[in-house]
């Protein structure tokens, strides 16, 4: 590479990463092609992007950026993984970590802060977005869903009433 393809990959790294929420660092080594392309598709489907790099121009890609306190990972074999769905990031390599060991998550970034391997684990347990705003909304529709049941039991409980004395007065 040269110098204005490294200042190109540099500056492309650092508006994708000043767009990014969440960035995971990975070690690969030991990964086949065959299984980097399984976890490229995966993360692709989650809208993740995935990149390899060198150590140097992530340094100098995540200044002034919010990756910034991810530099310490930097070192070895890395490949970085970003996107702005934190939680389907790390949901997405930490089921591929499981299923091949080759893969090693180092750490990881969420809105400036640094992340360890075991706080991106846990961000991988939580449920997506989706889940988590249709549980939200159904607890804010809660209310208002008893409130109508209430005002719908008054016409309701008079019908069944007047039907009680109809049947009364037919069985007389």
């Amino acid at each position: 590479m040269n110098r204005q393809d490294k200042q190109n990959v540099v500056e492309a790294l650092h508006t994708a990463w000043a767009e990014a929420t969440a960035a995971v660092v990975t070690h690969y080594r030991g990964l086949t092609v065959t299984e980097m392309g399984l976890l490229r598709r995966n993360l692709r489907s989650a809208e993740v992007k995935m990149q390899v790099v060198k150590n140097t121009l992530a340094r100098r890609a995540a200044e002034g950026t919010g990756f910034a306190v991810a530099e310490e990972f930097f070192s070895g074999p890395t490949a970085i993984a970003y996107g702005t769905d934190p939680v389907a990031l790390a949901k997405t390599l930490s089921d591929f970590a499981k299923s091949n060991e080759a893969l090693k998550i180092l750490g990881g970034v969420l809105d400036g802060k640094r992340l360890d391997p075991a706080d991106v684990n846990a961000l991988a347990s939580l449920p997506s977005r989706e889940v988590l705003l249709a549980k939200m909304f159904s607890t804010m529709q809660a209310p208002l869903s008893g409130f109508v049941r209430t005002l719908n039991e008054v016409p309701a409980s008079f019908v069944r009433t007047l039907a009680a004395v109809r049947d009364q007065k037919e069985a007389a």
